[in-house]
């Protein structure tokens, strides 16, 4: 079954969750996120995880435990994994000629960091011409001494409304 619609998943990996140092409300994301991969696949939309490859040292250095998708979020085997080294999903990776090759038009988008990866990957996926859904509740960041996780979830939804859908996961329809 061929669709013009993908959810990518942008840095759901494992140093994400972190006991000593984790996104915003944690639990709640990865049953957002989990969902919306289980409801994609049950209807034949592609699942596309983008991993963010560390420098060394750092808590997603590739080929560390931090670096591995979320265990409770793991690919399988129809999912495609694509490996990017910015903020910007687009930025010297296959991920724009995978889409382009599978005709696909409409990105829903969620995971990690809100004001890094998500934002940044949103607003080039909009200038490639891509029709966005942004996963309202499905995004997230840390608890900053000088950000408040809460107030730039909330900040990058408002903006991102002049240019993308922000819907709330429970109303995201695949097709």
């Amino acid at each position: 079954m061929k669709t013009s619609q993908a959810l990518v998943i942008l840095d759901a990996q494992a140093n994400m969750f972190d006991e000593e140092f984790c996104i915003y409300k944690a639990d709640r994301i990865i049953k957002v996120l989990s969902s919306l991969i289980e409801e994609a696949r049950g209807k034949g939309v592609l699942v596309i995880y983008m991993r963010n490859n560390g420098g060394e040292g750092e808590p997603d250095e590739k080929g560390t435990p931090g670096w591995e998708i979320h265990p409770l979020l793991r690919p399988t085997a129809k999912d495609i994994v694509i490996d990017k080294q910015n903020p910007d999903a687009f930025e010297n990776t296959s991920l724009k000629g995978y889409l382009e090759a599978q005709g696909i038009e409409q990105l829903v988008i969620a995971g990690m960091q809100t004001e890094m990866c998500v934002e940044t990957s949103v607003r080039r996926a909009v200038e490639l011409g891509y029709e966005i859904i942004v996963v309202e509740d499905g995004h997230s960041t840390f608890d900053f001494d000088d950000m408040k996780a809460v107030d730039e979830i909330n900040r990058v939804n408002v903006e991102l409304q002049a240019i993308a859908q922000v819907v709330s996961a429970d109303k995201i329809e695949f097709k």
